[in-house]
């Protein structure tokens, strides 16, 4: 007699956490993952140029760092940063006008870390966040992970406005406004010395904390440096300056740094100890290596100058690439430019035309935290050289044409 056996009935595993249902992956990641072909122009990713990479210093770097201190190099380190690289850090951030110790730094992993432990440091789920209109999308993901309402800022062609900033912090009393005010991500603007004077003010006299964005600001290639918000002394003590080697080095290394006060600065690190416990010894041990035998601001110079010839192309063939009646912004540095194309055009519908002619950028509706603006776009101009950019326009035009000729 054969008895059968039935299996226990299983019960369900337990669901996962409602804010990664609610907060959803990014759109750039997205894109990237459809136009992987090589044969697509991609001006949808924020990516460095990788044939400007200083390979060959960095792998010296590297192997000085394995062949002089390997046990150090491959040892754990302290959650901070390592003391070496931290010092290179505070040097550089001192010349540039905004006095700073090593202690005052706490190296991450990556600049987008840093977003992350402050929203963890700073934000109870509910607390209200200020940002710019459009924002930087992975910087939405992070005050969305942490429970945060995210207001947007009104502003204009050189950021948010203090006016608007002042009378949202009387009355939605927020934690927190998030900035990128030089080279702007995703518009490439660049608040000027007086609105960031303004915006110091409004949080000393209303009580709020600044998050300085700074990725960028080394990749200027026209006009002249505009000081840090963090170096108004009516916000040294609320300001906190975020950097990153990714779009000056590399960014597979993920090495980013804040500097913040003393407070905030160990509340982020007890966060970063509960994360990874500390950035990569060997890494930042390279990097400060790299910064005692090499140039670095020699090699950011000649990245810059590339660019900069990248952006002129880019900014010769929008005329023919988008329809008439189309704006964009003129960026003196960083990565990205901003366009505006007439309101009838929604060019979210308009991406998978665009990409069956093997060219993609980012729709501009992710980047808004309030009412989206679906006529707008993002490219990236440091990715391809100027002939590729050339022909990506060209396949943009033809792409915008057939879209609306078959609509």
């Amino acid at each position: 007699m054969t008895i059968t056996e039935t299996a226990p009935a299983l019960a369900p595993a337990p669901p996962l956490a409602e804010r990664t249902r609610s907060i959803g992956g990014s759109p750039v990641r997205d894109i990237l993952a459809v136009t992987a072909r090589p044969e697509v122009i991609n001006f949808a990713g924020g990516l460095p140029a990788p044939e400007l990479f200083d390979a060959e210093g960095i792998a010296a770097a590297y192997q000085a760092v394995l062949a002089e201190t390997p046990a150090r190099a491959l040892q754990y380190s302290t959650t901070e940063g390592e003391p070496a690289l931290r010092a290179a850090l505070a040097a550089r951030t001192s010349a540039r006008g905004l006095a700073t110790d090593p202690d005052d730094l706490l190296v991450t992993t990556g600049s987008q870390q840093a977003l992350s432990l402050l929203a963890t440091a700073l934000l109870e789920p509910g607390d209200t966040v200020l940002v710019e209109d459009p924002c930087y999308l992975a910087a939405l993901q992070a005050f969305g992970f942490a429970g945060a309402r995210v207001i947007a800022v009104p502003g204009d062609e050189h950021g948010p406005d203090p006016q608007a900033l002042e009378e949202l912090v009387a009355r939605e009393r927020p934690k927190l406004l998030y900035t990128v005010p030089t080279f702007q991500n995703p518009t490439g603007r660049t608040m000027p010395a007086g609105r960031r004077a303004a915006v110091a003010d409004v949080a000393a006299r209303l009580g709020l904390w600044i998050v300085e964005d700074d990725p960028y600001g080394e990749l200027r290639f026209e006009g002249e440096r505009v000081p840090w918000i963090a170096s108004h002394d009516s916000a040294r003590d609320r300001t906190v300056l975020l950097g990153s080697f990714s779009k000056v080095m590399a960014p597979g290394l993920r090495l980013g740094w804040l500097r913040a006060p003393a407070e905030l600065r160990r509340a982020c690190a007890v966060a970063k100890q509960a994360a990874d416990l500390h950035t990569p010894t060997v890494n930042q041990l390279a990097a400060a290596r790299y910064l005692a035998d090499r140039d670095l601001d020699a090699h950011v110079t000649r990245v810059a100058a590339a660019y900069g010839t990248r952006r002129d192309a880019m900014l010769a063939g929008l005329a023919d690439a988008l329809p008439a009646g189309s704006v964009w912004t003129r960026p003196e540095g960083g990565m990205f430019l901003w366009a505006r194309l007439p309101e009838s055009y929604d060019t979210t519908a308009l991406l998978p035309e665009v990409v069956r002619h093997d060219v993609a950028y980012v729709p501009g509706a992710p980047f808004h935290a309030g009412a989206p603006d679906r006529s707008t776009l993002r490219l990236c101009f440091v990715t391809q050289e100027p002939d590729e950019i050339a022909e990506g326009l060209r396949r943009l035009g033809e792409a915008l044409r057939t879209a609306v000729g078959g609509s």
